[in-house]
């Protein structure tokens, strides 16, 4: 899905990263990009960023992530990624309620702030 200039837009840039299909955002990471996850580091950087999503894939890999719930606000230069996801894997079962707010600069991916936690299976999803 990509736009008439062949580029793909901000909100589907964030939606991939959401999805973790993180390698279509690569190159429309900005060099300086700088990811706050709230409660945990801040990373600053295309190339530290492009680890922490190959870390979190190889983390993954034997994962099978559902999507339970899934909302977009798309602000033009500013996208909310607000989802509930079921990750069910070898350590077990996790329900995360994640929220990230995407700020695009110029065109590239300037800067993700992240919200994220731990919920109950129980908890709603809608």
């Amino acid at each position: 899905m990509s736009d008439p200039t062949g580029t793909d837009d901000a909100r589907q840039i964030a939606e991939a990263f959401s999805r973790h299909d993180f390698a279509i955002a690569y190159p429309r990471l900005a060099d300086d990009i700088r990811w706050t996850a709230h409660g945990g580091p801040t990373t600053v950087g295309r190339d530290a960023v492009v680890a922490v999503c190959e870390q979190t894939l190889a983390d993954l890999a034997d994962t099978t992530t559902t999507f339970t719930s899934w909302h977009v606000i798309d602000a033009g230069d500013d996208v909310v990624v607000d989802v509930i996801a079921r990750y069910d894997g070898p350590a077990g079962t996790f329900t995360v309620a994640s929220c990230d707010l995407y700020r695009f600069t110029d065109g590239t991916l300037s800067a993700i702030t992240s919200y994220t936690a731990e919920v109950s299976s129980a908890a709603p999803h809608s």
